[in-house]
């Protein structure tokens, strides 16, 4: 199977969709006539080469998603011509013939996902839903038939029984035995009735995944409608406008409405004065997906287990962590479980503390309550501002959204040499609002790519904050124009008003800009050899995060809304010393969601009853009862609506580990902006995918393994 079309079968995964409701269909007498068919629309925007300037852009404005199912069934009929011409040469297998000349195809398959993927995860409309429900089976079992054909991998094995002898470069080894270990882990060994559970698993698999994610999308798509303005104490006037927006949205003008998503739900829970109504507001948002009704997804992940199960063991793995961990940084479910439980400790007893101290503030201040998960946001904060004097609405009038994405750009021209440019209205977009900019190197006028940024929530958008790629530079195919895309769901200020957002969603719109720098600054020869390691692909968007908060990118970029006052000295002074703040809260709540992951997924016998396992799980490593999971499994898509982080969410932390050293050294040097350093960050890991092992590429660029202790560091706990 072609490296394009592995790619394609992590797009179609990658985010499953939804059935549309069907109205009540009305009897037709015998006597009517049945409409004609609709036409078969032209496949083509979605398949041919992409027209335009930057060696061709997605064709977004021609696109229509009744186009998807004819591109589906002609993308996989010439993939497998290609595959076919590839496999029946009458040559002697060798890397040139076979390899390489696989690494050459799936150009189109690549196109049409690209496109299909943001439909999928950007504009998931009813239509869209019930063709990605029709056809995540079916492309299931192509991109199975394409990985298990016979006489393709005996190729492949004929070249990789051979490598010894065949004088190939580094590069090309590890891309040949990459590439054979991939059709071994895909069944590829396997006789012919084993070959027919697993396509009949990655089936039933598709088709669960798409379940998952129609139900999670539906609860999130819910909201709560306040009807009073008194209920709306303590928020801040942008963030009430919001609300009023949405609910206007809904067909409810002069009301309030509190969208079940995380971009609505936190800056409630941090502000609102009614408890009760946080109360409700933090239940609806942490049940998702858990109600007993038609959305629940607990079954679900009950047969999503077992299917991975039944998987692993028929591809001669333990279970399904090891599964997934055959190609990580950290290789074993152990290894990861190690790092993970030698920070756990620290981040309960810190969350001790913090409990600790707002319940003590909230006692002081007469209320008499005992903090309840749906209290300790609104409480962290009375207690950010009685420690550190910084309340975050007195830092959020100068978080522009528009401001903050200029210092994203800023930080990377200054580091890596990259100038943005916006272009928008140049290039065809997937939604009006959607930004683009021309990215060029600053040193030689040489284009670079075009970076689409996506960065408001709306009805049929996924929620959460991802980025994709939609091509990458590969020498071999001659591509050097990136095109990246960030995506996030902020919510849009209200009519005529800038969009502000946190401290937090300022981090996470860094985090997300890294991730689209990997892929711009990306420079591999073999498209088989850019992506990374699960565990490694979180690293690059940490390290990114960090010159958010630079004096640099605050004095420049953080200008007050109304008045374009720069950000006083004193208030950056007190989000520097603030900053390992509710560090105990983030920890656990991140990391309780990766230990019961693991747990979930390193296991012999497939759980069937997840909240009861994830409760149990939980209380066995002493969970602070006054926070949740960041993901609960009922609605933890990064697992169960494809395979993409699953027995892998572990690799924020191993990443951030990376992350912090890396960090370190830029310290170390007495310039964050260092030059050199950058230029050896971005020479030996950024640029260069997965064409070295990342362990090794580590080494080299930091002289040594990462040190855990600068995580502890950043994070306050103490080093021992």
């Amino acid at each position: 199977m072609t490296h394009s079309l592995r790619l394609a079968l992590i797009a179609t995964t990658a985010l499953a969709a939804a059935t549309p409701v069907s109205g009540s269909a009305m009897p037709q007498s015998q006597t009517q006539t049945s409409p004609a068919p609709a036409a078969t629309p032209d496949p083509a925007p979605l398949l041919a080469p992409w027209p335009g300037p930057h060696e061709g852009v997605p064709q977004w404005d021609k696109v229509s998603p009744a186009m998807f199912a004819p591109a589906f069934e002609r993308a996989m009929t010439n993939a497998r011509a290609e595959q076919a011409k590839i496999r029946d040469n009458p040559a002697a297998p060798t890397f040139a013939n076979t390899i390489e000349t696989d690494q050459r195809s799936g150009e189109e398959m690549n196109r049409l996902f690209a496109v299909w993927g943001v439909y999928q995860s950007n504009l998931a409309s009813p239509q869209v839903q019930a063709i990605a429900k029709e056809w995540s089976p079916k492309l299931s079992a192509f991109f199975t038939e394409m990985s298990l054909d016979p006489r393709m991998f005996a190729r492949v094995k004929a070249v990789y029984d051979g490598r010894a002898k065949a004088g190939l470069n580094a590069q090309q080894m590890r891309l040949l035995e990459r590439t054979y270990r991939d059709y071994v882990t895909s069944g590829a060994l396997l006789d012919e009735a084993g070959k027919a559970e697993v396509k009949r698993i990655n089936q039933a698999l598709a088709t669960a995944y798409t379940e998952f994610s129609r139900k999670v999308l539906a609860d999130e798509e819910t909201a709560i409608v306040l009807d009073s303005e008194a209920d709306l104490a303590g928020l801040a006037d942008s963030f009430k406008a919001s609300l009023a927006e949405e609910a206007n949205d809904r067909g409810q003008a002069g009301k309030w409405a509190i969208k079940n998503t995380r971009s609505s739900v936190q800056p409630f829970l941090m502000y609102s004065t009614n408890r009760a109504l946080r109360e409700k507001v933090y239940k609806a948002f942490v049940d998702r997906g858990d109600n007993g009704d038609a959305n629940d997804t607990n079954a679900t992940i009950a047969q999503i287990l077992k299917l991975r199960q039944e998987r692993a063991k028929l591809l001669g793995f333990k279970n399904h962590a090891w599964y997934r961990m055959d190609d990580t940084m950290a290789e074993t479910p152990e290894n990861a479980s190690k790092l993970m439980m030698a920070v756990w400790p620290a981040a309960v007893a810190r969350v001790r503390e913090e409990v600790a101290d707002m319940q003590a503030l909230a006692t002081k201040e007469g209320a008499k309550l005992t903090i309840e998960p749906w209290d300790y946001r609104f409480y962290a904060e009375k207690v950010r501002k009685a420690k550190y004097d910084l309340d975050e609405n007195e830092v959020k009038p100068y978080l522009q959204l528009d401001q903050i994405v200029q210092g994203a750009f800023y930080a990377a021209g200054r580091l890596y040499d990259l100038y943005f440019k916006e272009n928008t209205g140049s290039v065809p977009v997937f939604h009006p609002d959607v930004r683009t900019f021309l990215v060029t190197n600053r040193a030689t006028g040489a284009e670079v790519g075009i970076f689409y940024l996506d960065n408001f929530a709306r009805a049929g958008k996924r929620s959460g904050a991802w980025a994709t790629s939609y091509r990458g530079r590969s020498g071999l195919r001659g591509s050097k124009i990136v095109l990246a895309s960030n995506n996030n769901n902020f919510t849009k200020g209200a009519a005529g008003e800038p969009t502000l957002i946190s401290v937090d969603d300022a981090s996470t719109l860094f985090h997300e800009f890294g991730h689209a720098l990997h892929s711009l600054l990306g420079n591999v020869y073999y498209p088989g050899l850019a992506g990374t390691p699960r565990d490694f692909v979180e690293y690059p968007s940490q390290v990114n995060e960090n010159w958010l908060l630079t004096p640099d990118v605050l004095n420049r970029y953080a200008k007050h809304y109304k008045t374009g006052a720069a950000i006083p000295a004193a208030l950056v002074a007190k989000i520097e010393k603030a900053q390992t703040f509710n560090q105990g809260f983030d920890t656990v709540e991140y990391l309780s969601s990766a230990i019961v992951d693991m747990k979930l997924h390193d296991r012999d016998t497939p759980v069937t009853d997840p909240d009861a396992f994830e409760r149990d799980t939980l209380a066995s490593i002493g969970m602070p009862k006054e926070i949740v999971m960041r993901h609960r499994l009922p609605q933890f898509n990064h697992l169960f609506s494809s395979d993409a982080y699953s027995a892998g969410y572990y690799s924020y932390l191993w990443s951030e580990t990376m992350d912090a050293d890396t960090w370190a050294a830029f310290e170390e040097t007495g310039n964050v902006w260092d030059k050199a350093t950058a230029d050896k960050f971005r020479t030996i890991l950024l640029m260069t995918g997965n064409e070295t092992d990342r362990k090794a590429a580590y080494k080299a660029f930091r002289g040594r393994d990462p040190d855990v202790k600068a995580l502890f560091k950043r994070r306050g706990f103490p080093v021992e």
